[in-house]
């Protein structure tokens, strides 16, 4: 249902770091580990065609971001009982908006999620209308101290779309915890369309520790393959580096039951 013009603009919910309290049930848990995480600054306009119905790009300081996560995704599975077999632990990068719906909840919109594991492609685009993509993946951890060159490279097979993605990351030992950060990462939903109505997917999870990193080397068409590649472009046409560049050991997270994105938060605040 259309917000009605005459009724005052919810408030935006605060960016916290504070983890919300699911509603139950809790649907699904996972860890993200080994996580990077690529951004780009771009304006608002560049990107709101790109999200769905009642849902417009969240901004801090005038801009709204393009991220690129790249991570390993390991114990998935349903909250009560063990991890799935197999299917449970893959790699993952993703390209996501940053997204408030008009209700004023904050999240993240996710334009692909790319993944080595074809089954779980398929069981999250028809469970939970999310645009995951199968891929050749691969991921090394270099020596695998705490500040060993992280390196993640996906080469998608997919129908119709021809696109990799290299990244090279070395993390640092500075912790990275200001405004931004949480604008980016204090995200405890995500927003997606399916049967034309757009939906909201809670989550919690713990405060992510994040730590500066440099970026090594960066060679990606992920982002164009999903029609950003004008909005990170610098004016020759070629990508752009990054804005921002933060890397995570990873965090636990659980998902709750999905909603629609014009109801009420189901979700209160510890």
């Amino acid at each position: 249902m259309a917000r009605d013009p005459a009724q005052p603009e919810p408030a935006v919910e605060p960016v916290s770091g504070v983890a919300p309290v699911l509603a139950p049930p809790r649907l699904l848990r996972q860890q993200w580990r080994e996580v990077t995480f690529l951004h780009w600054a771009v304006r608002p306009g560049q990107v709101a065609s790109l999200l769905p119905r009642g849902v417009r790009p969240d901004v801090l300081d005038g801009h709204t971001y393009v991220g690129l996560v790249a991570f390993r995704m390991v114990d998935a599975g349903l909250t009560r009982g063990p991890a799935l077999p197999w299917l449970g632990a893959f790699l993952e990068t993703n390209v996501r908006l940053y997204s408030v719906d008009e209700t004023g909840r904050r999240g993240v919109v996710f334009l692909s999620l790319d993944t080595d594991r074809a089954p779980m492609v398929a069981a999250a685009r028809l469970g939970f209308a999310l645009p995951y993509r199968w891929a050749r993946m691969r991921f090394d951890a270099g020596d695998g101290s705490a500040t060993a060159p992280r390196t993640y490279t996906a080469r998608l097979r997919w129908p119709g779309v021809h696109a990799r993605s290299r990244a090279v990351v070395r993390p640092g030992e500075e912790i990275l915890d200001g405004p931004l950060e949480s604008f980016l990462t204090a995200r405890w939903g995500l927003h997606t369309s399916r049967f034309g109505r757009t939906w909201h997917l809670p989550n919690t999870h713990e405060t992510w520790p994040l730590r500066r990193a440099e970026l090594l080397e960066i060679e990606d068409g992920l982002l164009s393959s999903v029609g950003l590649g004008d909005a990170v472009a610098d004016g020759a046409g070629v990508q752009r580096p990054p804005d921002h560049v933060a890397f995570s050991d990873g965090v636990s997270a659980q998902f709750g039951r999905p909603g629609l994105a014009s109801t009420p938060r189901g979700q209160n605040r510890r």
